[in-house]
């Protein structure tokens, strides 16, 4: 058996897709989106985002200050309107927000308050992009989150680098993993992922 093996959720979306010519068929869409906004009703949820769209570029430019969004890689207009999508399905399927923790980066704050209307900076969801607090970071973020409890789902805004610290998995820009917490666990379990 390899080291890794690939989990059966995996394998099923990825032969879903295989089978649809690399798109998912639509009646496994459709249960898709179900078990998503579901799971969010019935609470209890980590719910992790990555930042929505952003201009070209990897990390920050030179010069990159936290406190000064100018100087860094922000939303871009799509983004914008992703992030503002994502705020109006919540509403739409009537999703409850508890609390929206997010990395002080300007674009996870923007991507925040587009979508969810507030936000409260949480240092563990900073970036870690070429430092070394990652695996720090990640047990912060693990025992901060071990309490929750339906119905409240607690909404963490953050980045690649972080998300799959505490998953293992790749999310792209905007996207959305359903997950949650068990006692001494070194990962939060995806349940359902989506871009919305």
């Amino acid at each position: 058996m390899p080291p890794n093996p690939l989990p059966r959720r995996c394998f099923v979306r990825a032969a879903l897709g295989w089978a649809a010519g690399g798109a998912l068929l639509p009646a496994a869409r459709a249960q898709t989106e179900a078990d998503f906004w579901g799971l969010l009703r019935a609470g209890g949820c980590v719910v992790l985002m990555r930042h929505a769209q952003t201009m070209p570029g990897i990390g920050d430019p030179p010069g990159f200050r936290l406190g000064d969004c100018s100087t860094q890689r922000n939303l871009s207009e799509a983004g914008r309107e992703q992030a503002k999508r994502v705020g109006q399905a919540f509403e739409r399927e009537a999703i409850r927000v508890d609390e929206v923790r997010s990395s002080a980066w300007c674009r996870c704050t923007e991507t925040a308050d587009l979508a969810f209307g507030r936000h409260t900076v949480w240092a563990p969801v900073n970036s870690f992009f070429r430092d070394n607090s990652g695996p720090e970071q990640t047990r912060a973020v693990l025992r901060g989150v071990t309490s929750l409890r339906a119905p409240r789902n607690l909404v963490l805004v953050t980045h690649q680098v972080n998300i799959s610290s505490l998953t293992g998995e790749y999310p792209s820009m905007g996207e959305i993993f359903v997950t949650r917490a068990s006692a001494g666990g070194d990962r939060l379990q995806v349940l359902a992922r989506q871009l919305v």
